[in-house]
């Protein structure tokens, strides 16, 4: 840890057996857990709360002020859960009034010149690929899984589970377990090869399958298909979560729906 080349402010909590590299500035207000590693050139600035065993490579900038001119100094956060990957240049400022705090869940992959902006919420497991862009006050879900380049505007909601398609713009409310591409953004299927991977079974992937095809191939208006969806779909877990997800999004679901067939 003892990095002569490296400036840690006195007033930084770090643990014992992190490591720091060469040419590295950690701040004031800052906290880092056991077993991280933070490479060259790394800045750390207030607020950061970084968790256990995460890597942090070079030319990152973690908890910078929000690029928010409402923003007026506050004492807010930025908190990184355990085993989370930070890969080049990737840029997250932390929160505003709005939120107190930026959040990225335990076991994320955020790949290179991947930017998440202030008041973001970021769930577990989740991977984003090279300059995925996240804006202001988003929520995303467990297990999402961004393609290169997908930009997703302020205040969307992604849901657990969802893949979105490299170079998308996302400006609705990605509902769970589907893929999401084209432009505008469309439903393409459910995320199927990542529900397997994650152990979902093939009825309960089926299930999924038929409460999107009443949503998105039946030509109803989405108040018909929740009303059917409840009314003919058996009661489980994955379907009161995607029917919670539709009747709380704030910006509305996307709405088009693309066959590669």
């Amino acid at each position: 840890m003892n990095q002569p080349l490296a400036y840690v402010h006195p007033g930084a909590k770090i643990a014992k057996n992190v490591v720091i590299e060469p040419f590295t500035t950690i701040h004031n207000n800052v906290v880092i857990g056991e077993g991280t590693w933070i490479g060259s050139n790394v800045t750390i600035m207030e607020g950061a709360r970084i968790g256990k065993n995460c890597s942090i490579f070079p030319g990152a900038v973690i908890s910078a002020v929000p690029q928010d001119k409402k923003f007026n100094d506050e004492e807010t956060t930025t908190e990184i859960g355990d085993n989370t990957t930070i890969r080049e240049c990737v840029t997250i400022n932390r929160g505003t009034t709005d939120r107190m705090k930026t959040v990225i869940g335990k076991n994320c992959w955020i790949m290179a010149y991947c930017h998440i902006a202030h008041d973001c919420i970021v769930g577990d497991n989740c991977i984003f690929s090279n300059n995925s862009t996240l804006a202001g006050h988003i929520n995303v879900g467990d297990y999402v899984i961004l393609a290169g380049m997908a930009a997703i505007q302020q205040f969307c909601s992604i849901g657990n589970h969802a893949f979105v398609t490299g170079g998308s713009m996302v400006r609705k409310d990605v509902p769970p377990f589907v893929k999401a591409g084209r432009e505008p953004l469309s439903y393409v299927g459910i995320n199927s090869i990542g529900l397997r991977r994650r152990g979902f079974n093939v009825e309960k992937i089926r299930e999924i399958q038929d409460i999107y095809r009443i949503l998105y191939q039946k030509n109803y208006n989405n108040s018909q298909a929740v009303a059917i969806i409840e009314a003919e779909m058996q009661a489980t877990a994955e379907r009161d979560e995607i029917l919670e997800f539709i009747k709380n999004s704030q910006r509305g679901i996307m709405k088009g729906y693309f066959s590669s067939n």
